[in-house]
């Protein structure tokens, strides 16, 4: 079985012992706003095996994040409503959880890294006991207990002195150290699965470099999956396993990594691919993708893509493409690779 799923047809049902470790099928998610309702989600189907990085890649607003949230269970619900779809974590949907259900796998079996850690923090608590907080709420550590795990915690993700660092508050660590909090809050029960949405935002290149190491790393130890949202390609390139793109809440394009960056399938992934700032390139004008991602009240027909898109024609604008596997020239078939797009052979073989 390949990893690419079309959006039209749901994926057979597996066995527990043969089920990803996650696997999202048809997923939809709506926002009822007073101007009308905003389709954020739009049939989204992807899996992550243990210990496999799958990066989703796209612009803001293109349903990214919203997906995360959806599969957490910490969507707003209202607004937010998930029309339909399946969350299987372990062959089990999670959307049929009762609440105190999805309470015992965060955190415990799936935890998320949020993109903002400054935010995400509580400002008037010490790092060691916001860290310890998961051990006295999910084992019934003493405080003592909790504070000897926080510390053991910030050494794994390499904290300096974090013995004596144990008892500062957010504000007194740097972005890339605060990160680093963030990371050991989610490492802190060893959970199957990470979703880490924009761990490198706001960050300067040496330390986004430094915090995607430590998490390939930890990934490593741990035999994690991990789900990687960004909008940035240059961030992925060395850790991700498989890439899927999304736009308008849709998924365009999955390939395994390096297979994507060599010849994407979809106009969409070339755009943001030329948009990566280049060594050979110096002096010339950065390429950017005309217009602007659509307003999800308002999604255009056919593909979401073809008002930005320079190979739409009329079948672009009616008949929404499906997202079907790429093959060779000859017809042979590209394992793992999927394009929603009506002319993807022109765009990978052109």
């Amino acid at each position: 079985m390949t990893t690419i799923e079309k959006q039209a047809d749901v994926p057979a049902p597996r066995s527990a012992e043969q089920a990803p470790l996650l696997e999202v099928r048809d997923l939809h998610v709506e926002f009822h706003t007073r101007e009308g309702v905003a389709k954020a989600v739009n049939g989204v189907n992807y899996t992550v095996e243990p210990g496999e990085t799958l990066a989703v890649l796209g612009e803001s607003g293109s349903g990214k994040s919203v997906t995360a949230q959806a599969i957490m269970g910490i969507l707003d619900m209202p607004p937010g409503r998930i029309p339909q779809g399946e969350v299987l974590f372990r062959g089990q949907d999670m959307l049929k959880m009762s609440n105190e259900e999805r309470r015992k796998i965060r955190g415990r079996k799936i935890a998320m890294i949020f993109q903002d850690a400054l935010s995400s923090l509580n400002p008037v608590l010490s790092v060691g006991y916001q860290l310890g907080e998961m051990f006295r709420v999910h084992q019934g550590a003493s405080r003592k207990e909790a504070k000897a795990k926080a510390i053991e915690l910030m050494d794994k993700v390499k904290i300096p002195a974090a013995k004596e660092r144990v008892n500062d508050y957010p504000h007194q660590f740097s972005g890339g150290m605060r990160q680093r909090i963030m990371i050991a809050m989610a490492l802190a029960l060893e959970p199957d699965l990470i979703i880490a949405d924009e761990p490198t935002t706001a960050l300067d290149v040496t330390v986004q470099a430094q915090v995607m190491d430590l998490l390939a790393e930890l990934q490593r130890e741990y035999n994690m999956g991990l789900i990687l949202i960004t909008h940035d390609l240059g961030v992925v390139a060395d850790v991700a396993d498989k890439i899927a793109v999304m736009y308008a809440g849709r998924i365009v394009e999955t390939a395994p990594v390096h297979e994507l960056y060599k010849r994407p399938a979809h106009p969409y992934t070339r755009g943001l691919l030329d948009s990566i700032p280049r060594l050979d390139q110096k002096g010339q004008e950065l390429y950017a993708i005309k217009g602007l991602p659509p307003n999800l009240l308002k999604i255009p027909s056919g593909c979401a893509f073809n008002p930005r898109c320079p190979k739409a024609q009329d079948i672009c604008r009616t008949e929404i493409p499906k997202l079907a596997p790429v093959t060779e020239r000859d017809g042979g078939e590209l394992v793992g690779r999927g394009s929603a797009c009506h002319f993807w052979k022109e765009t990978i073989h052109g």
